[in-house]
């Protein structure tokens, strides 16, 4: 009765622990009742230790035991295995610690993930570790502020307006509500996870691949880098247009002549000035990540302080609205860039004719003036001269500009004018629309030219686009979850910070969305550029107290962005490489001496150009929202999957999670997806597909312990407790297979080809067990059998077989084989056909026992009522690269057996190696029998079967028995005979067997090994069981002839050499005779009918119940089956596997 210990552990935070130089080695102690055992850390652990060999054991525990007494060969670290107290386990220490050594190795912990088999094996290098820092960075500093920083961006400052004006304020608010609730509950879900065990580099790549396995982790890994690498294309493409836009729009390469080809010149100015901001931010990243981490600071600064001055502006609008004029035609805004003369009207004054005008009526003491006529007092201005295509007064204009009035409103009349009365409601427009202000009616609406000044829709605009557009200023959450291994208690400071910076951001965009509909005209809001109040950054009027504060901190700001997201690419991709799941990609996962990833940098500036290339913000963005929206649903999956499944290691500090809150941020995320671009949506679905069956064919395997695996569990006992419910029907029946293979002496496997028809059978489908059984010890072979199973998996995946092995280690192979036929599978999940090889030349064979060792496995699958399937020239049947490009298989249906020998033919067609190939079907018809009858009942048969066959009844005559079956009968009975019978050595029974092929010239008995039974175990022995000794001695001699009182006369006429010649003259039994003469006719008509067959089906004739007359059954097989160079013998199981029923 083993005696149980009760011990404590109570957890320790990182910062109460004192510092400790790494190379110290730290004490862990664990109390067992009053004594103390204090133990090292492992050299396996990956530690370098300095102990010396006068280090203390202990207190009270006195010195070491002397090594007199002890086996002192596992010096490596003594005091594990002196340890009296844990004796009985001294030799399983090197593969299970003691709890000290354990705890030694929490406390020296070092941010690697424990458990995870990849970081245990980097730790065992023994290379030694630089000293590092103990983390210091808190809730604040190290999530807060980062996240912050990865969230707002580019679209704050350039599009969050424009959302607003298009969307309308209640739209506007709807669209950043549900997206910042989609990240809101991502969170929650990524707090849960993350607090469930420590996140090392790659982040959310990081928390989806172990918890959803490689295939949907390499593929969702893959769609974040993309995003990724997109949102870097898309921060640089908003700097740009910043710069050319409002800072120098002088600098543009491209110009255009007319308003035709303004926008392909932006585009290209996009493209040229974007590839030269990539090339300076990717020699930034490569030259050192440093400065860009010195930077962020600078960065986050800049956001802040625009973010300040927003709101400050806002409420300054409030008193004293700032001046920022919009010129109005009727309801439609003006382009004031078109109007060089800055005059917002039809006509004005002429300067000369203003001051005459003025002396003379002063002179006149006021008196009456004389009238001026219009035409002498007025000239026209620029925007008469854009609407009338002249400078006269008397020019035909637009219509339009003649009904209505140029009017100037201010474009920001403050917090208090009550603008979002008017701002709530949406106003979506086509390409090319004029925007329009929703307060007044134009008098008339004609047909609108791009040549006047108007400020035109550049893109059609939709609830659906300005959701995909919005996407990206809402990413950005991971950052906190990235820099686990920085923070002081990341199980605490991850959870609070990343959901603070959220609702922090959520309460930012809300509050923009109202200010904006509040002190912001609709027509500005709605003009993306910023073209009606004279090019100004339309959020930048807004500010407080220039313009500029905006426009330079919003540069700055993207510029951080972009080179954030050109840092943490590359470093994606490298963890991704690095995890080796996709074999292309083992090269990315290389880099500087430093471990700076250089190769995925360039990949990274590959992909982000072609983001450049497409040159518009609002192309780029919905693209990178559909790689964020898919991650980010995976995030939610995999918190609601490890709920679900109630996985014995979820277990996280955060505690304010649901599965119902994952399941709603998964569903919203697929909305968004669908609602922002469906067709996207489809795109990164597919890529992410592709990937996934990539690594799930051609990546490497790796078990992390994911939820899909649990799932996998889960589900899987849910069909096996289905399939228990009852047998399967006739229609659902396929063969599941039991592949029977030998191991030579070098484990190898001797009849491959044997699997490969296994796989060609089976096409993919259903269930394939690869067993083999070891002879032996179990105890001693358990090497050996590990090796056999990893020999089989090999043969298997180069056949593409996707099943399971099972290996037996047993005394004798019979009952190991017995025993596989019993115990593999589980519950309804079980094989119904036993696959194995013919014994190849069993009659000079050295082991005499393959053949009984064959039939006695006939027998039990025979019992066990499953089919068998037993290819014989197994090695003559063609490989997966080798199809049979015509030819037939014939089947031979000579008696019924469940419909086998119909169902199996098929399956074999639907594989490559086998589909041209023609089937016929042959049964045999006795005298009695009506042959043409047969042929049409079979015919109708197989059209209900819905197999096309051509069929043909062969009819076999009575006659009488040849003198070459009485001939080969004979010698069949002869040599049985001499087998079970002789006590020769094995000198003497050749040379007795020469007299017997002397005689009967068709005997091809050449050597005969030794009849060692193996049913017999240990030193009993029995009359029907008896030992072959090879050796003749004068002992046995004697023994044998005082056993003539037992025997037959036969027996005793044999039991020396002398009297073997009487065994010459025995006649053979006539059931023996009766069952040759079968298989010679048989065997004649099916090498005269299907010589050239690729393959032939055969019914498998039983075994005899009389066990004496094993061997003649082998010869009866061998009979049946002589001239043909493929055959399958076919045995059913005894159930009906096809039907004529639907």
């Amino acid at each position: 009765m083993a005696s149980s210990v009760r011990f404590t552990v109570t957890p320790i935070r990182a910062e109460d622990l004192p510092d400790t130089p790494p190379d110290t080695h730290t004490h862990a102690r664990v109390r067992f009742g009053s004594r103390e055992s204090v133990s090292r850390s492992e050299a396996s652990a990956g530690v370098t230790t300095s102990d010396t060999p006068d280090q203390e054991r202990g207190d009270g525990d006195g010195v070491k035991l002397s090594s007199v007494y002890i086996n002192n060969s596992h010096a490596v670290d003594d005091d594990d295995f002196y340890d009296r107290n844990l004796a009985l386990f001294e030799e399983e220490m090197d593969t299970r610690p003691k709890v000290s050594s354990l705890l030694n190795r929490l406390a020296n912990y070092t941010n690697l993930t424990q458990g995870a088999r990849e970081h245990e094996e980097a730790e065992s290098i023994g290379e030694k570790r630089k000293p590092r820092k103990s983390p210091q960075m808190g809730t604040f500093m190290g999530v807060y502020l980062p996240c912050l920083q990865n969230i707002f961006g580019v679209i704050l400052f350039l599009r969050l307006t424009w959302v607003v004006g298009t969307a309308g304020v209640l739209q506007a608010l709807c669209i950043v509500f549900i997206c910042c609730c989609c990240t809101l509950l991502t969170a929650i879900s990524m707090s849960a996870i993350a607090t469930n065990g420590v996140v090392p580099a790659g982040g959310s790549y990081f928390m989806i691949s172990r918890s959803l396995g490689p295939e949907f982790g390499g593929a969702v890994g893959s769609c974040f880098y993309l995003g990724t690498t997109f949102a870097g294309s898309m921060y640089i493409l908003g700097a740009v247009e910043i710069l050319l836009m409002y800072i120098a729009p002088g600098a543009a390469i491209f110009v255009s002549d007319g308003p035709d080809g303004e926008a392909a010149a932006m585009l290209n100015n996009m493209r040229v000035y974007g590839s030269i901001f990539l090339v300076l931010m990717s020699l930034l990243v490569f030259v050192g990540v440093k400065y860009v981490n010195k930077l962020a600071s600078v960065f986050l600064a800049c956001v802040i302080v625009s973010i300040v001055s927003i709101y400050t502006g806002a409420l300054v609008s409030a008193f004293s609205p700032p001046s920022f004029p919009v010129c109005m035609l009727g309801n439609r805004s003006l382009s004031q860039h078109e109007l060089k003369d800055g005059q917002c009207g039809k006509l004005m004054l002429r300067d000369s004719l203003v001051q005459e005008t003025a002396n003379f009526s002063e002179s006149l003491n006021g008196t009456e003036a004389p009238p001026v006529t219009a035409g002498a007092l007025e000239k026209s201005t620029d925007l008469w001269r854009h609407f009338c295509n002249s400078s006269e007064l008397n020019a035909v204009c637009d219509e339009y500009f003649q009904h209505n009035n140029v009017t100037e409103i201010n474009g920001l009349p403050g917090l208090a004018s009550g603008r979002i009365a008017e701002n709530l409601w949406s106003s979506y427009s086509a390409k090319g629309d004029v925007l329009e202000r929703g307060s007044q009616r134009s008098a008339h609406s004609p047909a609108v030219s791009n040549h006047y000044p108007y400020v035109f829709a550049d893109i059609t605009t939709s609830f659906t686009l300005l959701v995909g557009i919005f996407f990206p200023s809402v990413t950005g959450i991971m950052a906190g979850s990235n820099r686990s291994g920085d923070l002081k208690d990341a199980q605490r400071s991850i959870p609070i910070g990343t959901i603070l910076a959220i609702l922090t951001t959520s309460l930012v965009y809300l509050s923009c969305v109202l200010l904006f509909g509040c002190c912001v005209e609709g027509v500005v809001l709605r003009d993306k550029f910023g073209d009606s109040v004279k090019g100004n950054l339309v959020v930048g009027t807004l500010s407080w107290p220039s313009p500029w504060v905006i426009v330079i901190g919003s540069f700055f700001s993207t510029c951080g962005a972009g080179l954030q997201s050109l840092t943490g690419a590359p470093r994606l991709l490298q963890a991704i490489a690095k995890d080796n799941i996709i074999p292309f990609l083992r090269v990315f996962g290389h880099g500087k001496a430093n471990g700076e990833p250089t190769w995925a940098l360039l990949l990274t500036a590959v992909l982000a150009e072609l983001g450049i290339l497409i040159a518009s913000l609002d192309l780029v963005a919905p693209i990178l929202s559909m790689f964020f929206l898919m991650c980010y649903l995976f995030v939610n999956l995999a918190c609601a999957l490890q709920t679900l499944l109630r996985t014995p290691n979820w277990r996280p500090r955060f505690s304010y999670y649901h599965w119902a809150l994952s399941f709603l941020g998964m569903v919203i995320c697929l909305a968004l997806m669908f609602i922002s671009s469906w067709y996207y949506a489809i795109v990164a679905m597919v890529i992410a597909g592709m990937i996934y069956k990539y690594i799930e064919y051609h990546g490497a395997e790796k078990e992390w312990g994911d939820g899909i695996r649990g799932l996998s569990l889960s589900a899987a006992r849910f069909a096996l407790l289905r399939l228990e419910e009852g047998p399967p029907h006739t229609k659902n029946w396929r063969p599941q297979l039991l592949v029977l293979l030998k191991l030579d002496e070098d484990a190898h496997v001797k009849s491959p080809r044997l699997l490969t028809f296994a796989s060609q059978l089976k096409a993919g489908k259903g269930l394939t067990i690869v067993g083999t059984v070891i002879p032996g010890n179990f105890l001693q072979t358990y090497g050996e059998a590990l090796a056999a199973e990893q020999t089989l998996r090999h043969l298997m995946e180069k056949e593409r077989v996707k099943g399971f092995v099972h290996c037996i280690v047993a005394q004798k192979p019979r009952e190991g084989i017995s025993h596989m036929i019993q115990s593999s599978g589980l519950g309804g999940m079980r094989h119904n056909t036993v696959v194995m090889g013919w014994p190849l030349a069993w009659r000079q064979s050295e082991d005499p026992q393959s053949w009984k060792t064959f039939i006695n496995t006939v027998r039990v699958t025979t019992t066990a009522h499953l089919a068998l399937l037993v290819p014989k020239n197994i090695s003559l049947f063609p490989s997966n690269s080798e199809p049979c490009t015509e030819g037939f298989i014939d089947v031979w249906w000579i008696v019924h057996d469940g419909g086998m020998l119909m169902l199996l033919p098929f399956l074999l067609r639907q594989h490559k190696v086998w589909r041209k190939c023609s089937m016929r079907i042959f049964t045999v018809a006795q005298m009695e029998d009506n042959s043409i009858q047969m042929k049409k009942d079979l015919a109708t048969f197989l059209y209900h079967l819905r197999i096309d066959a051509h069929v043909e009844v062969v009819e076999m005559h009575d006659s009488d028995i040849s003198a070459y079956t009485y001939e080969r009968t004979l010698m069949m009975e002869q040599r049985s005979q001499m087998l079970r019978q002789m006590r020769l050595s094995k000198s003497d029974r050749e040379r007795e067997a020469q007299l017997v092929k002397d005689r009967n010239s068709m005997l091809r008995l050449t050597s005969i090994g030794s009849d060692e039974d193996e049913d017999t175990d240990g030193p009993e022995k029995s009359s029907d069981h008896r030992r072959v000794h090879m050796t003749w001695t004068k002992d046995r001699a004697l023994q044998l002839l005082s056993n003539t009182h037992t025997h037959t006369h036969t027996a005793s006429c044999c039991s020396t050499p002398e009297g073997f010649r009487d065994m010459l003259n025995i006649r053979p039994d006539q059931s023996n005779v009766r069952r040759m003469h079968t298989a010679v006719k048989l065997n004649e008509v099916i090498v005269n009918k299907s010589h050239d067959a690729r393959l032939v089906l055969l019914n498998m004739p039983g075994p005899p119940r009389n066990t004496d007359g094993d061997e003649n059954y082998m010869e009866f097989l061998e009979v049946l089956t002589e001239g043909l160079e493929r055959v399958l013998l076919v045995r059913g199981g005894g159930s009906e596997v096809i039907t004529i029923y639907s």
